[in-house]
């Protein structure tokens, strides 16, 4: 019988449905425990997905099961992983069915305040950073539908990402440049010069410079592998960099990011934040542009899978400042 008197004296009902869900409540009196039952039969003989058993898996469990299944093969996996879970973890790892869009955006909002934070160091965090995480939960739900692991819509599909400032790239001037080689010269790391001018050649970022291996260096150029775009890259140097490289088994170069930061600061450069790391990247990208390269070029020698990365040094090309001069309204005076 799905209606029965419990010792307390109140009446309880269970019952299994076709599905293999169970459905149990507490009534005080058994004639709301009859009416609830003949309720339920209603409803699941016309909403035949009120049987279904329900997904009692939490958020935490469909981060696993996406880390397992795709989130590995990721370049950036481990990072994504990592901050998955710190998001279930701050919202208390709901059963994943319960999870809803009011949830991430006032975990959100509260990541910007302050009240969230992963370390106490770093207490805010810049809306950009959200937007990436943002970005992170989309994709792992969307992932998770094209693998039928995820029946409902997305939960965050809908939720719209921060418009923020386009940041400021940073390059440097011929001069800033001349500084910067002889400040590197000044280094006691010895490799640092060597990692600089590679990666003002060829538009390298400074970690894919900086691990170099014999093998990708030969025949006066250098190949890139395991990048950030998952496409391998050859680009040519000029001979006298060629044989500037120590070719030996193994890692050419000695780690020396530290002592990039310090050949920066005596030459008395200024970078806006965050742009230490990328300002040879992008001096490369801004100067092959103002001395006349193809954009379509400059996307395969950086390895940007999507054209508008490259579409950021569009402006550099000299026939944008030309039209500049052309087009402006004092010659139509």
């Amino acid at each position: 019988m799905s209606v029965r008197k419990q010792s307390s004296g109140k009446w309880l009902f269970e019952k299994y449905l076709e599905g293999g869900r169970r459905i149990r409540k507490t009534f005080v009196t058994k004639g709301e425990a009859l009416a609830y039952e003949s309720y339920i039969e209603e409803q699941a003989a016309t909403k035949p997905w009120i049987a279904e058993k329900q997904d009692r898996r939490r958020l935490t469990d469909l981060i696993e099961l996406w880390h397992n299944a795709h989130g590995k093969t990721l370049s950036d996996g481990e990072n994504v992983y990592t901050t998955l879970l710190f998001i279930a973890d701050s919202i208390k790892n709901p059963i994943a069915t319960n999870f809803t869009a009011k949830d991430f955006t006032e975990y959100r909002s509260k990541r910007l305040s302050g009240e969230i934070y992963r370390t106490e160091r770093v207490k805010t965090v810049s809306q950009r950073t959200l937007n990436l995480e943002l970005t992170h939960v989309k994709s792992m739900f969307n992932e998770l539908i094209r693998m039928g692991e995820w029946t409902l819509k997305n939960p965050v599909e809908r939720i719209r990402q921060f418009r923020i400032d386009e940041q400021e790239m940073a390059y440097l001037t011929p001069d800033q440049i001349k500084k910067l080689l002889a400040s590197a010269k000044k280094s006691k790391a010895k490799d640092l010069l060597t990692i600089i001018k590679i990666c003002l050649a060829t538009g390298a970022r400074w970690s894919e410079a900086e691990s170099l291996q014999d093998k990708q260096v030969k025949n006066q150029s250098i190949t890139y592998l395991k990048t950030k775009g998952k496409r391998n890259r050859t680009i040519p140097i000029d001979k006298a960099l060629f044989d500037e490289i120590d070719i030996k088994k193994g890692s050419l170069f000695t780690p020396c990011y530290s002592a990039f930061r310090s050949a920066i600061k005596r030459a008395q450069i200024e970078l806006p934040k965050r742009q230490l790391s990328h300002v040879l990247r992008h001096t490369f990208a801004s100067h092959f542009m103002m001395n006349g390269g193809n954009i379509l070029v400059l996307q395969k020698i950086l390895g940007h899978t999507d054209i508008k990365m490259t579409m950021r040094y569009a402006h550099f090309a000299p026939e944008h400042f030309e039209d500049a001069i052309k087009l402006n309204p004092f010659n139509n005076i």
